[in-house]
Order: structure tokens, then sequence, then C-alpha cells
């Protein structure tokens, strides 16, 4: 649905984007991240037709974003930080004038209309002044008004920003209701956000995509060697000889507590779950096993190490 071929962008001797390369399939969400001033907006505003390419090519829905950008514009629906509303017109009013502006017919405007109120849960405010809405619900209209005209794609720039906890967990859903009929791209600085929402993340750094690949993926190949906590009841230094006798087990630390209980963190190296075998080693060595849970790697620590790896190496 989505194809970008070694895009490039220059302003000035800047080179904003620096050879972007990936594709994003029909239906699927994908996370696009990376530091302030990574090439991220530059990056979406190609693909919006806002911008040239320097150099490169970029494809939605098949056409061309330089030489067929009418037609890619008809794709798309597009969702700025800052959603474009007109702040004295109403919902209703406001929707209606977008959908004809995006080539809606006469006659399927008001059903189109109401079907995106519908989608984002805007019906309750429809013939209310957009200035006097919250922020949540301005987003949710910024959110219609890229949907108003039932795009193949959606590219959303932080939809979440400045939104409540509540807030963000609603359009976080609504988001993740449109996969499928919609093929989305979604930029966002919350991470978890993107843990929970999105099949696939693309993380580019100075203009150069750094990492690609699922969420699960990412964080599997960075830790390398899964983390382990347990607290155990019995004697601190056979437990830790006990566990360390395992094969591909490393002790990291232990820790005596109060009332005969250890704190252990261990590393697994092996491909398998260790998790029964260390649970089964505790239980027949007469000890009390009171916790054993992973320490996974969060997506956080992917983003921190592929966009900082390089600082210091003058590369």
């Amino acid at each position: 649905m989505i194809e970008v071929q070694q895009i490039t962008r220059f302003f000035g001797r800047v080179k904003a984007v620096d050879n972007v390369s990936f594709q994003v399939e029909k239906g699927e969400i994908l996370g696009f991240l990376g530091p302030n001033a990574a090439g991220k907006t530059t990056t979406m505003r190609i693909l919006t037709t806002y911008l040239p390419a320097t150099h490169g090519r970029a494809t939605v829905a098949g056409y061309n974003v330089h030489t067929d950008s009418m037609k890619v514009r008809e794709h798309i629906g597009y969702m700025p930080e800052n959603p474009p509303l007109y702040q004295e017109m109403r919902v209703i009013d406001f929707l209606n004038f977008v959908a004809k502006i995006k080539g809606v017919g006469a006659k399927n405007i008001g059903s189109a209309v109401t079907e995106v109120m519908g989608k984002t849960d805007i019906e309750n405010v429809k013939n209310r002044v957009i200035k006097q809405l919250s922020k949540g619900y301005k987003q949710r209209v910024g959110l219609a008004q890229a949907l108003v005209h039932n795009p193949d794609v959606l590219i959303l720039d932080e939809p979440t920003v400045g939104l409540d906890p509540k807030q963000i967990i609603e359009v976080r859903e609504l988001i993740k209701s449109l996969a499928g009929d919609h093929t989305i791209i979604l930029s966002t600085h919350i991470l978890p956000e993107v843990s929970m929402t999105c099949e696939r993340v693309v993380i580019i750094d100075k203009g150069k995509v750094v990492a690609e690949d699922t969420p699960d993926n990412l964080t599997k190949a960075l830790a390398g060697a899964e983390r382990l906590n347990l607290v155990v009841k019995g004697p601190k230094d056979k437990i830790a000889e006990k566990l360390t006798s395992l094969q591909d087990i490393n002790l990291i630390t232990s820790t005596a507590r109060k009332n005969d209980l250890v704190n252990i963190q261990i590393e697994s190296k092996t491909k398998e779950d260790s998790r029964p075998l260390i649970a089964k080693t505790i239980i027949d060595s007469g000890w009390d096993l009171y916790e054993l849970k992973s320490e996974g790697v969060s997506l956080e620590d992917v983003f921190l190490h592929v966009t900082t790896r390089e600082e210091g190496t003058g590369q």
C-alpha cells in the first residue's frame, strides 16, 4: 500500500532525510519513531505530497507521490500534530465542508459525515462550536476530518499529544479499530503506545532508518539473554550455587532479605523458556519459591539504544 524507496531530502546543505526505505502493507499499523529533528515529519510531508523528495521514489496505493500527487491525496487522510480545525464552525458544518473539498459526492456527504462521526464517537457534540470542545474531542474531530472521505491510508502525527490518560486510551482503541480497513502510519513519542497499537516499527535517527521490525522482535534482539527475578526462601549462597550450576544460567545479583527471603537476579541465555526448569530446581531442593518473573526489555530501551549508539564515535 505504501512503498518508500531511497528517499532523500535536502534543505539547502542539510540532509533531513537520508536514503530512507520501508514498506507498509495493506491494513497494517506502522509505528514511525525518532527523536526530534530525526526526519519523521519531513518523511510524512513527502508521503502526503506537501514536500517533494530531492532523490528517491515513494508510492501510495500505487500512485507516485511526486508525479501523481492529486491521486495520492484522494487516497490519504492526514492528521498533523495540530489538526487543521476551523474553531468558529460547528463540528457537523466543518465535517460537511471538509467532505465537500475532499471530493465526496453531494449525495453521499450526509451519510459519510454521519458514519465518520459514529466511528470517532463525536455525534453527541456535532452541534457544538469546535473552540468550545475539550482537547480530546478536538483530536477526535481532527481524526474525523482525516477519515471523512474513507481513505485507504491514514497518516497520524502525534494523535494523542496533550491528552489525559483516559483520552489517550480512547484514541488508541479508536486507531486500533481502524486497522484492516485502513493502512496507518502512526508517529508518536509515547513508546508504550506503539507497543500496544502497532504491528511493526520503523525507527529513524539523523535522517536514516536505524531499526525496523515488530516491537517483539526488536526487544528480543536487544535483550540477547533473558533476565529473571526470583524471590526464594532459603540459604542465599546455596541457592545461588544451585542455580548457576544449571546450563546457560548466569548469576547477576543475590541479596538476602528478612525472614530468610533472598532476592536473586539471573540471566538465561537459552532460547527456550527457562522458568519451568528454574522453578522445578528450587522446589526439588526443598526451598519455597515466592516469585519468578521475566524482566523484559522495553521498546524504550530499544529506542534509546539505536538512537544513541553512535554518539561520540564520530560516525
